[in-house]
């Protein structure tokens, strides 16, 4: 009995040796792919800034040079009055530049030789040193931007194996994937509307029904976790609600997220949520204009309900973040991740096209650039989104 007991510890010592272990291989690859997606949002988002001060520049080349094109009678002026001066220069013209006085005189002499182009001659001077400076600046802009997307080609590089990685390790046999894919095609050809597409993926796929129940588990357990909690214990835990990488549920509950999560990509917002949609009603989401080929990342902890393509929408993406509150992304080209997988804040999900699609969004907006519709559900219900976003991230769209 002894020696059973005792074989019987050495194999429970040995399983939980190997589950912490995987853990931490779980937690240092989790915490890999984290780090290369944030860098190349990094670099996407330098080379928006770059693209962004390159536009100015240009604008204020176009600018200056149309000024130059509109005075061009004042140049040819300019230069008819300098030649005459050159054949036959006043004595002031031969002071010695050395001698600060004569070099006074000089400037004088000029100007009761032009009194009546001083001043345009001088604003001339200006605004043709000034376009020399911005041509400068430009070429400077232009070469920082070709290294900023050689930067892009290689962060992406690095990214697509990690992703391709964490996909394989995910992965069932192919059989079970085509036939879930299959699935997932029939219900979404079925439904009327995102709410229908939700509950029917969750009463009639497998997967996005684990998915539903993992959500309703993790909600429960965090309740009576939170409940055992000092008001003090709970505020740390909040305070850093994505600390753990090797984490299998949202650490904090959604509602209490405000003001903390990132954009699921980088670029400028063009429509918000409850602006007029221009058909009588209002946004139900908010509309980024993406970077082309730009990485799309989870905002937030949460089960995939929904992956694949959806009517007008594109790709579509639904994710369930638990407590009745749902995160939908969409106009993507492709998505990374399968129905029924728990996906991290930050994690990347999906990548932009080059905006050739025409999805529902583009088409509304007219743009000719990728469009991420991203649209968070309460219970159902369209809610906006505008609450939860990092302060930092909306400064950078422009909120």
């Amino acid at each position: 009995m002894q020696d059973t007991l005792n074989a019987s510890d050495e194999q429970r010592r040995k399983i939980e040796s190997e589950i912490a272990t995987l853990r931490v291989e779980r937690e240092r690859l989790n915490q890999a792919l984290l780090d290369a997606t944030a860098r190349l949002r990094a670099a996407e988002e330098s080379a928006a800034e770059v693209e962004q001060k390159l536009e100015s520049l240009k604008d204020g080349e176009n600018t200056l040079v149309q000024s130059l094109r509109s005075r061009r009678a004042l140049v040819g002026e300019v230069l008819m009055v300098l030649q005459r001066m050159g054949r036959r220069p006043p004595p002031a013209l031969l002071a010695r530049p050395e001698d600060i006085l004569e070099a006074i005189r000089t400037s004088m002499a000029i100007g009761a030789v032009l009194p009546q182009m001083r001043a345009e001659t001088a604003a001339l001077q200006a605004d043709l040193t000034h376009l020399l400076t911005l041509r400068d600046d430009i070429r400077t802009q232009q070469a920082r931007l070709a290294r900023e997307k050689e930067e892009l080609v290689s962060q992406r590089a690095a990214l697509a194996p990690m992703i391709e990685a964490r996909q394989e390790a995910l992965r069932e046999k192919q059989t079970a994937r085509d036939t879930q894919a299959e699935r997932i095609r029939a219900l979404a050809a079925q439904a009327t509307s995102i709410k229908d597409l939700i509950a029917r993926m969750e009463g009639e796929s497998e997967a996005a029904r684990r998915a539903a129940q993992a959500a309703r588990d993790a909600d429960a357990a965090r309740e009576a976790a939170d409940a055992a909690l000092s008001r003090e214990q709970r505020a740390k835990a909040r305070a850093a609600p994505f600390r753990d990488a090797a984490r299998l549920a949202p650490a904090v509950a959604f509602e209490n997220l405000k003001g903390r999560l990132p954009l699921p990509t980088t670029g400028p917002s063009l429509r918000r949520f409850g602006a007029p949609d221009g058909y009588g009603g209002t946004e139900k989401g908010l509309s980024i204009a993406a970077k082309e080929n730009g990485v799309v990342i989870s905002p937030n902890d949460g089960w995939i309900v929904y992956s694949g393509p959806y009517r007008s929408y594109g790709q579509l993406l639904i994710i369930n973040a638990g407590a009745g509150y749902y995160i939908v992304l969409a106009g993507m080209s492709r998505i990374n991740v399968n129905v029924g997988q728990f996906v991290l804040a930050g994690e990347p999900v999906a990548s932009m096209g080059d905006g050739t699609a025409q999805t529902a969004a583009t088409i509304a907006i007219g743009a000719k650039q990728p469009i991420l519709y991203v649209e968070f559900r309460k219970d159902g219900t369209s809610i906006d989104p505008g609450p939860w976003w990092a302060r930092s991230d909306m400064r950078k769209v422009g909120g």
